[in-house]
């Protein structure tokens, strides 16, 4: 390293975010930049560990001493290089990763880890900005034909990677713009879809055939679609929500939030009228049920639609501040995660279960929950109501943010007959095949929701598999 004392000398800096009166009235992204050279400071505080943890922990495998390194010498071009070495989107991950890699930072032992994430947003929107970055199509095409389905960051990925590889590539997704739960599903305060055209942009430049709105297995027969390929790729993700099957579910407005997420994303590109936008918290009394990154979305949508009150449940128990014995570094820290629309206007709980919704005149209004308490036995956690403690929390919105269980199964996989495991998702081999010779699958649809990284991580290990495929056919 350049300076293996950098990190005696320089504190964490972060970026920060915008302040919080002039960001809850709008869908800009919230987070901010810093300039070049407190960056590159930043950079500087990598040190000569060792035993890089962060790479160890990057599920695209990062080589983040690296590119720190190249950042604090000011070569921003190098950076990039060696930053997309391993991860096709990391303008992406940049923005909306959880950062594994900082937990597992050598300096996260003593709570300021190097800003790995934001450093990484850095170097690529500066390649972006000094045009470092421009199509680069393959020099030589084979005459093999791939088809990816699904655009999500698994399905990107895979394309990217087989485009580049020199293969006839077409990415299809149901929807009207490419992106998947990049676009629909992340808000803009977290991700301007700007930011994903971009890239998408790039992709067809270099020769990618992107075909939208067409839904494979409804539009177009799956079968159809395996004939024309040498080779298909399924990147659908886990898209069947998981459902609160309790008394009043029929109730009118309780609603999954992947529907009140994706209408305001629509809303906010103009393709959904702001009048034609059946789910919206203005003057509600909201609940979030669930208390993951999803229900944090929805919290900070919700407080920009102007609802009257907001508040967030989660049957599991308040995560400690700190980590416990048990969860040591460098794993990934089970704390609190307070995140920025949280501070903008929530109230949360922990340790609720959600028993059933009341409503007058078939409209909710309110869901009756039962405080539990969480024991081990026989090696597992289990919950216990605590008696007397059931109360009615009042609400005229519901939002369903439980997570995913497994990819859809009517259409194209039901006609395909893929096998699948226990979990419903799809079943493959260490190659990524399914049960059907020619088709790959890659990110939630195989491994069930994840992470973006994940995803990414998933879909090139695909894109590899299918390129090896393809030569020895």
């Amino acid at each position: 390293m350049a300076d293996i004392t950098g990190f005696l000398k320089i504190k964490r800096k972060e970026a920060g975010n915008r302040p919080l009166h002039e960001r809850k009235c709008d869908f800009s992204e919230v987070e901010q930049v810093l300039n070049s050279e407190d960056r590159m400071l930043q950079a500087s505080r990598c040190m000569d560990c060792g035993i890089p943890f962060c790479h160890w922990s990057c599920p695209v495998d990062n080589l983040i001493p690296e590119w720190n390194d190249l950042l604090y010498k000011g070569e921003w071009r190098a950076a990039y290089e060696r930053l997309t070495a391993t991860n096709n989107f990391p303008e992406f991950t940049g923005r909306i990763c959880p950062a594994s890699c900082e937990h597992a930072c050598v300096l996260n032992i003593s709570q300021e880890p190097v800003t790995i994430r934001e450093n990484e947003v850095a170097i690529v929107e500066k390649a972006f900005t000094e045009g470092y970055i421009n199509p680069c199509p393959p020099k030589k095409r084979s005459d093999k034909r791939v088809a990816v389905i699904g655009s999500g960051p698994a399905g990107m990925a895979a394309a990217d990677l087989l485009n580049k590889s020199g293969h006839n590539v077409t990415l299809y997704e149901k929807d009207e713009k490419a992106g998947g739960l990049l676009r629909f599903g992340i808000p803009d305060f977290k991700l301007s879809k700007a930011t994903i055209d971009r890239r998408l942009n790039l992709m067809i430049k270099e020769g990618l055939n992107i075909r939208t709105g067409i839904n494979i297995g409804k539009d177009i027969p799956a079968k159809e679609i395996i004939d024309q390929y040498d080779a298909v790729c399924i990147a659908i993700g886990a898209g069947h929500p998981r459902n609160l099957t309790i008394e009043g579910r029929e109730l009118r407005g309780i609603h999954y939030a992947m529907d009140f997420l994706s209408a305001q994303n629509r809303v906010n590109s103009g393709s959904l009228l702001l009048n034609e936008n059946q789910i919206v918290a203005e003057g509600r009394k909201v609940l979030v049920i669930g208390g993951g990154d999803t229900g944090s979305d929805c919290v900070g949508t919700s407080v920009r639609q102007k609802a009257e009150s907001v508040i967030q449940i989660e049957i599991l128990p308040r995560p400690a501040l700190y980590r416990q014995p048990e969860n040591p570094w460098p794993y990934f820290g089970k704390i609190l995660k307070t995140t920025t629309s949280h501070e903008e206007g929530c109230e949360r709980m922990w340790n609720l279960l959600t028993l059933r919704f009341t409503g007058n005149d078939g409209q909710v209004t309110g869901a009756e929950v039962e405080e539990v308490e969480w024991q081990m036995n026989d090696g597992k956690y289990i919950f216990k109501p605590v008696p007397g403690k059931r109360r009615i929390l009042e609400a005229d919105l519901v939002l369903l943010a439980l997570g995913f269980e497994h990819p859809v199964l009517e259409g194209l996989l039901a006609e395909l007959e893929l096998d699948l495991d226990k979990k419903k998702n799809i079943k493959t081999d260490d190659s990524q095949i399914t049960s059907h010779p020619k088709v790959f699958a890659a990110g939630d649809s195989v491994c069930g929701a994840s992470l973006v990284v994940n995803a990414i991580a998933s879909g090139r290990r695909a894109a590899m598999e299918i390129d090896r495929y393809l030569r020895n056919i």
